[in-house]
Parts: C-alpha cells; sequence; structure tokens
C-alpha cells in the first residue's frame, strides 16, 4: 500500500535543511506521498530508507516507452482505479496490425495512413500510433520484408514485432532495432530467449499468460533477467476474459497488492472476436497497448474520439489556446467579439458565426478554461484581462474601430471593460445561437450609427 505523509514524514531525517528544495521535511513527505518529488533530493536518507520509500512513493504502474522519437508513445505510470478519482495520465496506444502474407503495397498503404490520418477535435490533433507487424508466414525472410516495408515509408512509427521464432525477431530487428519496437510475446517457454533478445536491442517486452499468476511468475524471471521494461497480455479468449484479467490487475497493482503486476496492459482486439468492441472496452478499461485490424473511417473516428474523452483530465476543462482568431476573412470594419478560452464556448461560438456567414474576429483571452458564467463568477474574467489581451494580440491593428461585442453573461463587465480599454463594448446575446441574429441587426445597427454622415 501507499505510504501516507505522515507515515514517510516518520522515515525523514526531520532536519529541515531545505536541501531537498522544501522548507520542511514535512513539506517534503507530502510531496513525496503525491508522487511529486524524488527520495533522492533527499541527501541524509539511508539505502534501506530510499528503497522502501521509493517503492512506495513511485507510480505503482511503470512508466514504458514503445518507439522513439516524435511519435514515441508512453504508456503507464498510472496511479488510480477510476478516472474522476484523479486522472488517467497516458493514453493507450492504437496500432494497426499487418503481417507478412499480406503484398508488400498493402503494408505501406496501412504504414501510410497511420503516419498520414489526423482527426482535429476541439483544438487537438488525435492520430493513431504504429504498426503491429505478425510473423504469419513463419518465414524469418518474409517478416524482415514486411518489417522492411514498414520502416520504408519514413514514418517512424512506434513497431510491435510479433513472432514466435527467434530467428524471425531477428531479421525484423535488423529493420527498426532503433526504434525500440516492442516485442511480442514472452512465455514460460521462451522468456530466457526473448529477455535476451530485449537486453540486447533495448526493446520493451510483452509477458503473455492466461493466468494471473502466470504473469506475476513471468514478471519475476523478467527482472531476474535484466529486463524491467515489462506489458502484460493476460491473452484473453473473450471480451469477458479481458474485463476480468484487466480489472484485477490493475486493482492489485494499484493497490500495490502484487507489486510484479505494476506493468501496463496489452490487448489484441482480434484474440476477443469482436474487435470494435474491444476497442472500446480497451479504452475504458486499462488496455494501454492496443493492437486492431485497420478501423473504418467511422469506427476511426470513434475509437479516437473515445480515447481522447477518456484521457481528458476531469478536473480540467479542455482549453483553447488564447488568441485572436479569424471567421472567414474579415477586414478593418469587422465586429470583434470576445469570449474565453473554454473549448466549449470557442467552437460553439465559431460554429454559429460561421453559420452567420458575417466574417468576423474572435478574441479569446485566458480563463484558465473556464466558461463566461463561471469565469466572471469566479474573478478570472475581468476589465483588465481584455484590455492586457487587446494589446498582447495586436487586436487595434486589426480595425479601424473601436468596439467589442462580449457575451451577455458577461455583460456586469461591460462598463469596467470601456474604463480600461477605452473601447465601446456592446452587450451580445446570452445564448450563442442568438449570435447571428444579433450581428445582421445591432452590429450593422451599429455601424450605420457610426458612418459619417454624406
Amino acid at each position: 500500500m501507499a505510504l501516507k505523509a505522515l507515515d514517510i514524514y516518520k522515515l525523514l531525517p526531520k532536519k529541515n535543511c531545505k536541501e531537498c528544495g522544501d522548507p520542511t521535511c514535512l513539506t517534503f513527505a507530502m510531496k513525496l506521498a503525491g508522487g511529486k518529488a524524488d527520495v533522492d533530493l533527499c541527501p541524509y536518507l539511508d539505502d534501506a530508507a530510499k528503497a522502501l520509500l521509493g517503492a512506495s512513493t513511485r507510480p505503482p504502474i511503470r512508466l514504458i516507452r514503445i518507439g522513439f522519437g516524435e511519435r514515441l508513445v508512453k504508456v503507464g505510470e498510472e496511479n488510480v482505479l477510476y478516472r474522476h478519482e484523479k486522472t488517467f495520465y497516458h493514453p493507450p496506444g492504437i496500432l494497426f496490425s499487418v503481417d507478412d502474407t499480406m503484398p508488400v503495397e498493402e503494408i505501406a498503404a496501412v504504414t501510410r495512413r497511420v503516419r498520414d490520418e489526423t482527426l482535429t477535435r476541439v483544438g487537438s490533433d488525435l492520430r493513431f500510433n504504429g504498426i503491429a507487424i505478425e510473423n504469419r508466414s513463419g518465414s524469418p525472410e518474409v517478416f524482415g520484408r514486411a518489417v522492411a516495408a514498414v520502416e520504408g515509408e519514413q514514418a517512424h512509427l512506434p513497431p510491435v514485432l510479433i513472432a514466435k521464432d527467434p530467428a524471425a525477431f531477428a531479421a525484423g530487428l535488423v529493420h527498426c532495432g532503433t526504434y525500440r519496437p516492442l516485442l511480442h510475446a514472452a512465455t514460460a517457454e521462451n522468456f530466457n530467449g526473448m529477455c535476451a533478445l530485449a537486453k540486447k536491442h533495448g526493446c520493451p517486452l510483452v509477458i503473455q499468460s492466461e493466468t494471473i499468476e502466470g504473469l506475476v511468475r513471468l514478471a519475476k524471471e523478467c527482472a531476474q533477467e535484466g529486463v524491467q521494461d515489462l506489458v502484460l497480455d493476460p491473452k484473453p479468449a473473450s471480451l469477458g476474459d479481458f474485463l476480468i484479467r484487466s480489472t484485477e490487475i490493475r486493482q492489485l497493482a494499484i493497490t500495490r497488492t502484487i507489486p510484479e503486476l505494476g506493468y501496463p496492459v496489452y490487448l489484441d482486439t482480434a484474440s476477443t472476436g469482436q474487435p470494435d468492441a474491444a476497442i472500446a472496452l480497451g479504452i475504458t478499461k486499462y488496455a494501454s497497448v492496443i493492437v486492431t485490424r485497420p478501423l473504418t473511417p467511422g469506427s476511426a473516428k470513434a475509437a479516437l474520439t473515445l480515447r481522447q474523452n477518456i484521457y481528458t483530465d476531469p478536473q480540467k476543462p479542455i482549453q483553447m489556446t488564447p488568441g485572436l482568431y479569424r471567421v472567414g476573412s474579415p477586414d478593418k470594419n469587422a465586429p470583434v467579439l470576445m469570449t474565453v478560452n473554454f473549448s466549449l464556448t470557442f467552437f460553439t461560438l465559431q460554429g454559429y458565426l460561421e453559420s452567420s456567414r458575417i466574417p468576423c474576429f474572435m478574441l479569446i483571452v485566458d480563463t484558465e478554461g473556464l466558461s463566461v458564467l463561471t469565469a466572471v463568477a469566479a474573478g478570472k474574467l475581468s476589465e483588465m484581462l481584455v484590455r492586457d489581451s487587446i494589446k498582447k494580440f495586436g487586436v487595434e491593428n486589426e480595425v479601424t474601430h473601436r468596439k467589442m461585442i462580449i457575451p451577455g453573461y458577461a455583460s456586469p463587465l461591460s462598463g469596467r471593460i470601456e474604463d480600461a480599454t477605452g473601447w465601446k463594448v456592446l452587450v451580445g446575446p446570452r445564448d450563442a445561437a442568438e449570435i447571428g441574429d444579433y450581428l445582421h441587426e445591432e452590429w450593422k445597427k451599429e455601424q450605420g450609427a457610426g458612418s459619417p454622415p454624406e
């Protein structure tokens, strides 16, 4: 079990020396308990205390890196069983599978799809993560050609190599060994040879067993062989099998009841007989590496959207980057609408503005992702923030007028914004759905009133 702050404090030297960077040992203990500090920062702890505290304060599930470079996938390092308790940190890597009996052109096409396909949603670019190559032919030479076809696309995608013959792994690793592929899989029969391969190439390794006891035994044996970067494959025969085993693994790891299970979980959706449903279950129930056949466009969007939803911090709203955004091609007379950087507010307003067909500017100010009403109530939306945002994003250089439309829920700030900025403030509707009518009627009326007489 994880130690509490007071339990950790009892093991510290209580010198309050500040050499760890914290003012007191109690403060340091609280950070250790929250996983926000490293025991090595304390110069006065003996090795026994460091070993005890290190095991208790580090995340119960080991962080595993698959691949290399920009498309590197990080999985594991989770701390909770349920997302609402804190958050989930590392989204599962979803990898499209190919096998070496497929034509080289088809393998290359799947690779290009994973390399290039992007779904942009609420300001984030969502992508699949890599390619899993299976040695279905049984030939090391054919397997090597399939891996070469993937690497030949210069995608630099995290690979998973799936084979049973050490010679096949060797043929594949010739082409992608420097990219830290995930090797699948070590079993009770072959773990010595698989560990030797993993150590030689610095690769993470999947261990596979149908039982929890078998996974624990393999984890211990691989650790003794010097391989620490492991991924657990519970080898489910159905969706129900995966749900039961992955949940049990997560519970035993999070509570540190069986530390040997403190590794990410692997799921091959084909093994369950229901690939699409398995992806959804894997995302929601603790799979960290999900291998699936290439998805149809509809299923692909659903999987990427679900993963984004589950792995968004529930304590932090999705935020847009503050700045000045253009809707259409606004000129110097276009309206300027100020709003907050809560993503739902941004995209809702943007959609209605596009429907109005009136080119305009959206001034997005930083309220730390809070909605308009919440930001006003919490004091996060203020006249000073609006004034500073106008200057920071050069709004005065984009339009000749000095008029700004603010959301209806921000109306209590209208006078103070006018005093702070020198701009005339127009209070828009509370409901974004009404902004089109407002612009067509009130803004055009305002522009007419501001025009010089002929």
